[in-house]
Order: C-alpha cells, then sequence, then structure tokens
C-alpha cells in the first residue's frame, strides 16, 4: 500500500515521535492501536499537581488527535482543588471525581469511548518518567498502575 492510500482521518496518534524529558515537562503518549485491550492506554506526566493549570493542555492535545473529550475522570484527594467542570477550547469538560487513585486519570470521548492514563507524579524523574511510560505502553502489560510507578521508581511504596 502506498502512503497516498493510508487513510489520514483515522485520528490515530503518531507512532514515534520522541522529545527530550526535561523535569516539568508535561508528557502524554497514548496506544496507536484500533483496540485498546489492556489496562492502560497512554501516560501523562504533569508539572504539579494544580489540575487547573495541568489539565487544559492534556484536553487540548487529546482533542486535537482524538476529538472531543467530554469528561475526566480523576481522585479528588490526589488533585489541589478539583473543580466540577472547565472550559477548554470553547467546550466543557466535566471533571467527575472518582476514588481511582492517584496514578490514573480516566478520559472520555463522547459518552462511551474511555481512555485511562497513568499519571506519573509531578516529582518523578525524567529517567524514571520513561521507563513508567515504556512500562504502560508496553502490549503485553497487564500491571496495576500503582506497580508501574513502584517498579520503575516513579511512586511511593506506602500509602
Amino acid at each position: 500500500m502506498a502512503d497516498s492510500d493510508t487513510p489520514h482521518d483515522l485520528r490515530l496518534l503518531p507512532d514515534a515521535i520522541s522529545h527530550a524529558v526535561k523535569p516539568g515537562t508535561a508528557l502524554l503518549r497514548l496506544e496507536t492501536t484500533h483496540t485498546r485491550a489492556r489496562i492502560l492506554d497512554g501516560a501523562w506526566w504533569p508539572r504539579s499537581r494544580d489540575i487547573g493549570a495541568e489539565l487544559p493542555s492534556l484536553i487540548t492535545a487529546l482533542t486535537e488527535h482524538l476529538g472531543p473529550v467530554t469528561r475526566v475522570g480523576l481522585d479528588a484527594s490526589a488533585w489541589e482543588e478539583l473543580p466540577s467542570r472547565l472550559i477548554v477550547d470553547d467546550r466543557v469538560v466535566h471533571i467527575d471525581s472518582f476514588p481511582v487513585g492517584d496514578d490514573t486519570v480516566l478520559i472520555t470521548r463522547g459518552d462511551r469511548d474511555h481512555f485511562s492514563l497513568l499519571v506519573i507524579p509531578p516529582r518523578a524523574t525524567p529517567d524514571a518518567a520513561r521507563a513508567a511510560m515504556a512500562k504502560a505502553l508496553r502490549a503485553d502489560n497487564v500491571t496495576q498502575p500503582e506497580q508501574i510507578l513502584i517498579d520503575t521508581g516513579s511512586g511511593r511504596r506506602e500509602r
């Protein structure tokens, strides 16, 4: 199949984009296949626990590649002042508080299309964040998010 025959409207993220990982950089990677059968669909490394500062850039990035995001599920205990909604790019995004753990964010596109992202703690080192992202995206990954963070040195052992 020639490149010109490849459909360009699939709204999948590119497979091989590499950027330098610097402390305090927010990074996002998503699985780029049509099926999302494993525990995690991607990973996100926010700069802080200030959801009002961090979430708009995540939603903008997701919307650009996947279409409009309608809801975000977060654990309120993990974030500073969790609002019930945010307006991002002139769209209302509802914020739901779930006890999903501070290591996961749930993204809803449309009314039923869900993505589960590993949240790498802002204090993680670049090497630990990179390792956690790689492990979260492995095709054979069945490891729980909290364990990925522990295994890669990104998270704490005690709760």
